[in-house]
This record gives structure tokens, C-alpha cells and sequence, in this order.
């Protein structure tokens, strides 16, 4: 069965989320104080709407309580993000996320029980950065404050070496989830697998352990 998502707020993140749902085939509902904004999306989601989800009865009647996921994408406005949430929340909704401005609205969000609270801002910034100093690490992906999963090409200095020979986790504190090579993709890697240059291994960890594996063995 297909997933049901609704998104409110059809900003540059909600937009983009609510385009990317559409094109994996999911139901979405798009909705927006903006007439201009729904009518942009009518033609993409499976349902947009003009409503004002900081009204519960306006909330109510879109029955997004029967909905597996709504996104908060609500841009400037704390207070209708806050508000939303909180009605989404006591109406039953199963799991929210939302856009949080700052750290203070990310801890009022989480109080009143947002599941998932990202700042794509902050988060697209991070990994930005992270990637421009790093000239090994192709991609990173912050899953909290401490810990990230980043994608780190094999040089020749890892390169004929196994996952044991390495022995990774106990020296690092970080685990080689899986390892790409050309084509193909090896989830769960076995400790005998042989590293080759330009495998690109899939790291889960703490950033501070990321940090060292990449500065003492891939520099």
C-alpha cells in the first residue's frame, strides 16, 4: 500500500518535499494559506488545498488525522508552526515532522511532541562544509548533534586490506555499514572483504571518531 503524506506549507523545503514524494508515488496532500502556492502544486500533488491548519476545525475537516506522516514545513511563522503541531499532536496525528527555525523552537516542538524536528538550513550547511574540507568524503548525513553516516572513498593506503586486517570498530569506534564498488553495493560487509581503491565505504559513527579515521588513515 502507498504511504499518505500530507505537507503544510509549500515553501522552497515543503515544495521540494512535497514534489519528491509525489514523483515515488506516494499520496500527498499539499496545503497552503496560499492560494498561488496550492495552485502550483495542484497539478503534482495527489490533493492541494488553501487552509489555515492553525484553525483545528479547518485541521479537522481535511481528516489528516488518518494521515501515515505529516511534514511541518511552515516557513517564518513560529507561532502557526508551533500551533500546527500541537493540534496535529492532539488530534492523533501518527508521526510529524517539522522545520524548526532555531534551537528554541526545536525544543518548544519537541515538548509538545513534533517526532522528527529538522533544520534543513543548518543541517544542508553542515554538510556543505563537511564535504569541501574533506577531499575523500563524497556525501554526509548528520543523524544527530554527535553522529553521522558519511560515504568516504578508499585510497591506496586501505586499498588491499581487509575489514579484520583494519580492524576498524575497535581502533575508530565506527562501523563500515557498506561498500560501494562500481555497480554493486555490499550491505553488512564480512571482515574478510578485501578493501579496492576507490571503494566507497559507507560509515556510520560519532563525528569525532569519523573525524579521526579520516585524518589518520585516509590523509
Amino acid at each position: 500500500m502507498r504511504k499518505e503524506f500530507a505537507v503544510i506549507g509549500l515553501g522552497r523545503f515543503g515544495g521540494s518535499i512535497c514534489r519528491a514524494l509525489a514523483e515515488e508515488g506516494m499520496e500527498v496532500m499539499a496545503i497552503d494559506n496560499n492560494e498561488d502556492r496550492v495552485n502550483e502544486f495542484s497539478m503534482i500533488a495527489t490533493h492541494a488545498v488553501v487552509g489555515d491548519t492553525t484553525d483545528e476545525s479547518v485541521v479537522k475537516s481535511l481528516g489528516i488525522r488518518n494521515f501515515d506522516h505529516v511534514i511541518v514545513a511552515i516557513g517564518d511563522n513560529i507561532q502557526a508552526s508551533i500551533l500546527t503541531t500541537l493540534i496535529l499532536k492532539e488530534l492523533g496525528v501518527n508521526k510529524i515532522t517539522v522545520k524548526a527555525q532555531n534551537d528554541y523552537h526545536e525544543k518548544v516542538l519537541r515538548k509538545i511532541g513534533a517526532d522528527h524536528v529538522v533544520h534543513p538550513e543548518r543541517d544542508m550547511g553542515r554538510r556543505i562544509a563537511h564535504n569541501i574540507v574533506s577531499n575523500n568524503v563524497l556525501d554526509y548525513l548528520e543523524l544527530s548533534e554527535e553522529h553521522s553516516i558519511v560515504e568516504i572513498v578508499a585510497n591506496q593506503k586501505l586499498a588491499g586490506y581487509s575489514l579484520i586486517d583494519l580492524d576498524i570498530r575497535a581502533k575508530y569506534g565506527i562501523n563500515i555499514v557498506a561498500i560501494k564498488r562500481k555497480n554493486e553495493i555490499i550491505v553488512s560487509p564480512k571482515a574478510d572483504e578485501g578493501i579496492q581503491v576507490n571503494d566507497i565505504l559507507i560509515v556510520i559513527g560519532a563525528d569525532i571518531d569519523i573525524n579521526r579515521f579520516e585524518k589518520k588513515v585516509m590523509s
